[in-house]
């Protein structure tokens, strides 16, 4: 049933396709809603969608076209969850956050878990873990959140660690934020995918809030619908713990650190980050159970799809993976200010999108050393784009 008043929902954007010039399509950037393809006189009908005009004056506003197109049209942006309706309303205010990245990893439960496995028993994977008792050691890890095509099988180090050497049901994963300019952004959904619903630990949240204060859930939505970050880490967990114990998350993702770079001073400098630190901080001082953290964050991103004219040569990879190697010596050593220092001693030119995450997860809990398990990267065969990655521990 169409809306009296049609409106458009927010976080739309439009795109266009060279291929399809009489085409403009209508971008959902929650993710949430497939892309729409409308005419060009479509879409110039939009800007009637503003919860002040019903069908019958839409209508009047397209000169002479009949109203039955008009109304399928409407009816195309509403099935298509464009408009600002109870459906909605409910998609958003659901609890449960769906699952956004099926296409990376198989939708059908059983398929998904041979996929898994496939990626632990590849010859270049770590194996399957040990089934054992696990001593606690681990505190931390830093995980890839790359597609699990491209880097699926440097998962499952940091995941075999996890398995065999953290006793943890609680694990808070400290993403990196692609999509919200805000730096801290929490959310309360359990997430779903195809192995089923992980809890959120509401009491972790509730006390993170209240020592850090106002302002994580600001932008909740744009944060947190589109995002991988998290969620190709909550799969994997999942998988591997579905018949060893429950478990609950705490998604947080955290957003850009170039205003650090940018002056090169170090992060703790600024009150919001400070201040989130702290609050991490005193949370795992506090724990009453072990808490095992996930750092999601991946290395460096060059070639022209992230530098316009970059080129990929043998050169800038090899000087890249020296710097990359740089920053994990600082990281398995704990020494979380030359590891800033390199990134922002080259201006964050390689764009290391794992900068946040591992900061703020490090500086807050501070571990006694770290080990790199795997370091790998995937190099594009026609040169237009390197991503590298690794996987590491991170103990008591």
């Amino acid at each position: 049933m169409l809306p009296e008043r049609p409106q458009l929902r927010p976080y739309l954007k439009r795109a266009t396709d060279p291929r399809q010039p009489d085409q403009i399509y209508v971008i959902d950037r929650l993710g949430l809603a497939d892309p729409l393809p409308l005419s060009k006189t479509e879409f110039s009908w939009l800007e009637y969608l503003d919860g002040k005009h019903t069908l019958p004056d839409i209508h009047t506003r397209t000169g002479n076209v009949p109203l039955g197109l008009v109304e399928q049209w409407l009816t195309r942006l509403e099935s298509g969850l464009l408009l600002q309706s109870p459906r909605f309303d409910r998609v958003v205010n659901d609890p449960v956050r769906p699952p956004r990245c099926i296409g990376c990893y198989d939708g059908d439960p059983a398929r998904l878990r041979a996929q898994l496995r496939a990626l632990f028993t590849h010859p270049r994977g770590a194996g399957l873990p040990r089934v054992g008792k696990p001593d606690g050691s681990l505190h931390a890890a830093l995980i890839p959140h790359i597609d699990y095509a491209r880097g699926g099988l440097s998962y499952t180090y940091a995941f075999k660690e996890i398995v065999e050497n953290s006793d943890a049901s609680l694990f808070v994963i400290i993403g990196t934020s692609h999509h919200s300019a805000h730096r801290f952004t929490l959310t309360r959904k359990n997430f779903r995918t195809p192995l089923g619903v992980v809890p959120t630990d509401q009491d972790y949240i509730d006390r993170l809030v209240k020592q850090f204060g106002n302002g994580l859930f600001d932008d909740e939505w744009l944060a947190h619908f589109p995002e991988h970050s998290i969620e190709l880490e909550v799969v994997l967990l999942q998988y591997l713990y579905e018949n060893v114990r429950p478990i609950r998350i705490v998604p947080l993702v955290v957003g850009s650190f170039h205003d650090c770079v940018q002056d090169g001073t170090s992060p703790t400098t600024r009150s919001d980050i400070a201040g989130l630190v702290d609050a991490l901080r005193k949370l795992d001082e506090e724990a009453k159970e072990p808490i095992c953290y996930l750092i999601s964050g991946d290395l460096a991103h060059i070639g022209p799809k992230f530098n316009q004219g970059q080129r990929l040569d043998d050169a800038l990879l090899r000087h890249s993976q020296h710097q990359d190697h740089a920053l994990l010596r600082h990281a398995e050593a704990i020494d979380i200010a030359s590891y800033f220092r390199v990134i922002a001693d080259e201006g964050d030119v390689r764009n290391i999108c794992g900068l946040p995450p591992t900061f703020a997860t490090l500086e807050a809990i501070r571990p006694r050393h770290g080990k790199l398990l795997c370091y790998d990267r995937y190099v594009h065969p026609h040169g237009y784009e390197s991503v590298s990655f690794a996987s590491m521990g991170f103990y008591r």
